[in-house]
């Protein structure tokens, strides 16, 4: 399966199918219910928490003190003020939201 971003950024709906055990369907109907959602909008949600974890660690490093000021003498060094493309990527919503 090849993911895009036109697939990510689709608004219509699409099906995804699984197939789990009673046991874990029944701790998945009980913790919806406790949190008063259905099945479908409770997976639903905690898949996508998970998956923008994922992505986040990807994507986003934390820095102790001396890292983080190597890394912003780097960027004083080399400013991006010029750089637009690099502006309209940081200006960008992030896929989820």
């Amino acid at each position: 399966m090849t993911v895009t971003i036109e697939s990510i950024e689709r608004s219509k709906p699409v099906p995804i199918n699984m197939r789990a055990d009673e046991k874990k369907r029944n701790l998945i109907d009980l913790a919806a219910a406790m949190s008063g959602r259905d099945r479908t909008s409770f997976i639903l949600e905690a898949a996508c928490q998970k998956a923008e974890e994922v992505i986040l660690d990807k994507r986003l490093f934390l820095l102790d003190d001396v890292a983080f000021d190597a890394f912003e003498q780097a960027m004083e060094a080399n400013p991006i003020r010029g750089n637009e493309c690099l502006h309209q990527l940081l200006e960008r919503p992030k896929r989820w939201s």
